[in-house]
């Protein structure tokens, strides 16, 4: 019962994660209006946002709010979340990328695949560098205490315990324990499959509730819906 708790509140925690970082991603896209941003901002920025998703994540790990000892079974299956979550949004955005490279075949707009802002390799290198970091907070829990990841932290917390919208994320979450046991499932699947994309798989990921990236400037929210 303490897992099923704990993967919930997780759920909501990326929820939240989700809406915060949308409302950040979408300041900086309104000060960069006109621009296009290159595939290298578009993966510093969501390496920086994974960074710090598993750097709130670990936070959730302690066993109390004073942050001074860590709960190895939530680090565990933290672990286990976090690496289902990054491998369900490395499909999608890889199955979004086949669907814009195949209509822009089929229409002649080679434009169209530029806009899905998709690099396999730099995708995997981030969610690589994001797990080692939340390998290393294990070893070095003082470093995943930090004035942003406090912010964040304290910020999820207080959202959550708001009356209406606490409400509407732990539903969001309750969506999420739901649909994690088939990701874990699919997860399983993709790994097995040398990371292939399944072109069957219409690309589900609870993607953050609230994302936005240029690559698709919502892409958190995208989680709330899926």
């Amino acid at each position: 019962m303490q897992l099923l708790d704990f993967i919930f509140q997780l759920g909501v925690l990326f929820a939240i994660y989700g809406f915060l970082w949308g409302l950040l991603e979408g300041a900086i896209m309104l000060l960069s209006v006109g621009r296009v941003r290159s595939l290298i901002e578009i993966y510093l920025i969501r390496g920086v946002k994974y960074f710090f998703l598993v750097d709130v994540t670990f936070l959730f790990c302690f066993k109390n709010d004073s942050l001074n000892m860590v709960e190895l079974n939530r680090v565990v299956f933290a672990g286990i979340i976090l690496l289902t979550y990054f491998v369900g949004k490395l499909q999608k955005n890889q199955n979004r990328s086949v669907m814009f490279n195949l209509a822009g075949g089929l229409s002649g707009r080679p434009m169209m695949k530029k806009q899905t802002s998709f690099n396999l390799r730099l995708e995997t290198i981030i969610i690589a560098i994001s797990l080692f970091a939340f390998a290393f907070f294990w070893f070095y829990p003082e470093f995943a205490v930090n004035p942003i990841a406090e912010w964040l932290h304290r910020s999820i917390v207080n959202i959550e315990d708001t009356p209406v919208f606490g409400f509407i994320f732990k539903v969001i979450g309750f969506f999420f324990l739901m649909s994690l046991i088939f990701k874990m499932v699919n997860t399983v699947t993709f790994l097995m499959n040398g990371g292939k994309v399944n072109r069957n798989n219409g690309g589900d990921d609870f993607d953050d509730s609230n994302s936005l990236g240029g690559d698709d400037h919502f892409d958190d929210f995208e989680e709330v819906e899926d």
